[in-house]
């Protein structure tokens, strides 16, 4: 469904909902770092609300050092400890711990085959464009979320279900979900590379 501005209902009236809505949520990403910082901060939302995660995201970012994987890849047990203290993020150790794992493991992807490509190859390295017109039509998983969720366990990643690579995939643009009567929805295709 959309409100009376033809935007996807989903992100109601908190201004910065709504500027996540307009600006980011769906965008095709193909930044390897800031794709990683998508993945992680999907993880630490399982169980939360998405806006939970998004009021703390400066704080995640200044905690977690700008999401700079090979900083992070670094930390150990002080950092750790530290991170728990932070009143700014979510303070979960599974959570911290799979951030500094996944933080090695983006490195040794991105060494490899780059974590972009990796991450885009789940959808055939093109954004997949849906024709939504109702929140009811909208999938919890996919096949391909399945399929990416079981490759990133499979190289040590946690927190990375199928709903959750879901939400990172639309969120990262691999899918466009915003409803095809959002303004967004157009301005997104249009963003995709055509094929």
């Amino acid at each position: 469904m959309t409100d009376a501005t033809g935007r996807c209902t989903w992100c109601g009236t908190d201004p910065l909902y709504v500027a996540y809505h307009d600006n980011e949520w769906g965008v095709p990403e193909y930044d390897p770092r800031a794709l990683w910082e998508k993945l992680v901060l999907d993880g630490f939302q399982a169980g939360l609300s998405w806006i939970t995660i998004l009021r703390k995201r400066d704080s995640f970012r200044e905690c977690f050092e700008g999401f700079d994987p090979e900083r992070v890849a670094r930390w150990g047990e002080p950092e750790i400890a530290r991170a728990l203290q932070n009143p700014g993020i979510i303070r979960h150790r599974g959570k911290i711990e799979a951030t500094v794992t996944g933080a090695r493991i983006y490195l040794e992807i991105e060494g490899s085959e780059g974590f972009s490509p990796f991450i885009w190859s789940f959808v055939g390295g093109r954004p997949i464009q849906n024709s939504l017109t109702s929140m009811k039509e909208v999938q919890a998983k996919t096949p391909e979320s399945e399929a990416m969720a079981k490759a990133l366990k499979k190289r040590g990643f946690k927190f990375c279900g199928p709903v959750i690579t879901y939400a990172f995939m639309q969120a990262c643009g691999l899918v466009n979900d915003h409803m095809i009567q959002c303004p967004q929805h157009a301005r997104v295709k249009a963003l995709s590379p055509a094929g």
